[in-house]
């Protein structure tokens, strides 16, 4: 699914996989959306209304996880067949892999301006071996090896300065790595089960984190008030945008007795323009979108502008008929 956050624009499904898509990733210049599959295969698509896709094939096993480099110009993919794969965009063919896992690669990002490889030339992989590895995609090789997890690792996300990686667990933890160091910095604990996300905001002084307790986290640091070789002094707390119950600390705790609220959303296929107070836009089947059905939606539109303009002009009337009378 494609969505807009623009109100009155319509959202578009895009149907190519044969399976359930793991990820999705867009391109840094946006031109561009890859998506992950259990069919084992990669698509890359052209986020437009013509959805246009081109399939990567090269997995043998459902693919978890895709990214793009800074420039765009490379694709990393991550499989249960517990190896990482590298694509070029520019030609859309594959490269080459990379297999030191040894069991399922749940994820791979690529590490922007970190400090021991400005260009952007290495990516971290996590998996169910319960391991983190950085390695360099120069020359193929293994950078650094991080067992710090006592399950596997679902996810990771690089700080943006580039020195440090959080990791989440179903060990049900996330750790601080530094990578100028090579060792844990920290070990967080907040979830009360399995940390399946987690992801740095972009000036990198918050993260979030969500887990298997049905909790999205929210976590403050100074990492970029501080120097990442003084650890002692740096401090990372958890915001809360409740009171109690709370705490203002990451120690495990019972699930939060909020009250759950359930929301119903219903989407029409057929409904080009929204009701100026609904949350959800119409969504559009990309595969079956054709010249039938723009001009029907062509005539909805015009059809609901002649309304909309009868409607004015009627009220207009009514007005200089209230003015004349009291003229």
């Amino acid at each position: 699914m494609l969505w807009s956050l623009k109100p009155n624009t319509r959202a578009y499904r895009y149907v190519g996989h044969k399976d359930v898509v793991t990820s999705v990733q867009f391109s840094p210049q946006g031109n561009l959306l890859a998506s992950a599959s259990r069919d084992r295969t990669v698509r890359l698509w052209v986020p437009d209304r013509r959805g246009k896709s081109s399939e990567f094939k090269a997995h043998t096993a459902p693919v978890r996880s895709v990214d793009f480099s800074a420039d765009g110009q490379l694709l990393v993919t991550a499989s249960e067949d517990k190896s990482i794969k590298i694509w070029n965009m520019y030609r859309q063919r594959f490269l080459y892999s990379l297999y030191r896992h040894t069991h399922w690669v749940r994820c791979a990002k690529f590490a922007n301006f970190v400090d021991f490889s400005p260009n952007g030339t290495c990516i971290a992989s996590a998996g169910s071996d319960h391991t983190v590895k950085i390695w360099d995609i120069r020359v193929n090789k293994l950078l650094q090896h991080y067992q710090v997890h006592s399950c596997g690792v679902n996810c990771l996300s690089f700080h943006p300065l580039g020195n440090s990686l959080v990791t989440a667990s179903s060990d049900g933890t996330l750790k601080i790595l530094d990578l100028v160091e090579g060792r844990l910095i920290y070990t967080l604990q907040g979830h009360t089960g399995p940390v399946s996300t987690v992801t740095f905001s972009k000036d990198g002084e918050l993260f979030t984190s969500g887990g298997a307790d049905a909790q999205v986290l929210l976590w403050r640091t100074n990492f970029n008030q501080l120097h990442c070789k003084d650890p002692n002094k740096r401090n990372l707390k958890r915001l809360h945008f409740e009171s109690s119950p709370h705490l203002l600390d990451i120690y495990p705790r019972s699930p939060h007795p909020h009250e759950e609220k359930k929301e119903i959303i219903e989407i029409n296929p057929k409904l080009e323009v929204m009701d100026l107070q609904s949350s959800s836009p119409p969504v559009v089947d990309v595969f079956s979108f054709d010249s039938t059905t723009t001009v029907s939606i062509l005539e909805q539109r015009l059809t609901l502008t002649e309304d909309k303009l009868k409607g004015c002009l009627e009220n207009q009337q009514k007005l200089f008929s209230v003015i004349q009378q009291r003229t």
